[in-house]
């Protein structure tokens, strides 16, 4: 089972990563995708270490962390490194980062060329801004852009329509909110296009909502998703994890 967006790397874990670490092993997690938030977050990353866990960073800038130029060369020189597996998370915040639009979009479109560039995937955090990401999605594919919506919470409409542009959807722990109508909108799209992700330390699935997040709780994604589709756990855990090895080639 691998988790696919997680920022495991953050201080939330410094008091008992051990533990934490040790329950994602138990849990059947392999592997553990660490999207970044800006440049600070390489040195923080590389001191993970885990001997039944494999660690991969990814190299970009958060869209509520972009608020003025970006060190371009340095953000590429690290996005080229033969251990990076994918580029973000990058896209647009309209609810957090509403001051600095035109900066995210800029950024995103930087993002989007150093993903097909080194080719390597691209993860995607998008809130409230949907229709200007897919928008610059289809403007920016040129066969070669490929990567994941982190935390897909669109219509079913939208989630095909990035599955058309080449990106799958990334599910997390919202599916398993009682209110919030994911889960509907996820049983009405084809699963070989999901990964899972925990975004932890936040968005903890039920029955953990409100607490810390952590990478064990990938496994209560796949419960859910196991459900929804009427496939045992392990044809989830297998398809999920096929579809994350192909997509980030780990």
């Amino acid at each position: 089972m691998i988790d696919t967006h997680c920022h495991i790397y953050t201080d939330a874990f410094d008091e008992d990563l051990p533990a934490v670490l040790d329950r994602a092993a138990d849990a059947g997690l392999t592997d553990i995708i660490m999207p970044s938030i800006d440049l600070n977050s390489r040195a923080a990353m590389q001191r993970m270490y885990h001997d039944r866990l494999r660690f991969h960073p990814v190299a970009g800038i958060h869209p509520c962390d972009v608020k003025g130029p970006t060190d371009e060369i340095a953000l590429w020189k690290w996005a080229g490194e033969d251990d990076v597996v994918a580029v973000g998370e990058s896209g647009l915040d309209y609810y957090w980062s509403s001051e600095h639009i035109s900066e995210q979009k800029a950024s995103f479109r930087f993002h989007c060329r150093m993903a097909r560039e080194l080719d390597k995937p691209l993860i995607i955090h998008n809130r409230e801004s949907t229709h200007d990401m897919l928008q610059i999605l289809r403007e920016e594919q040129d066969g070669r852009l490929r990567g994941v919506w982190h935390c897909f919470n669109g219509s079913v409409e939208e989630g095909l329509q990035a599955i058309d542009t080449g990106f799958h959807l990334g599910i997390g722990g919202v599916v398993t909110f009682k209110n919030a109508g994911v889960d509907k909108t996820v049983s009405m799209l084809p699963p070989d296009w999901m990964l899972l992700e925990t975004d932890a330390p936040y968005l903890s699935p039920v029955p953990h909502r409100g607490k810390r997040n952590e990478p064990a709780y990938t496994a209560l994604v796949a419960v859910k998703l196991s459900a929804l589709f009427g496939k045992t756990l392990a044809e989830i855990d297998a398809l999920t994890t096929e579809t994350a090895k192909n997509l980030f080639r780990i």
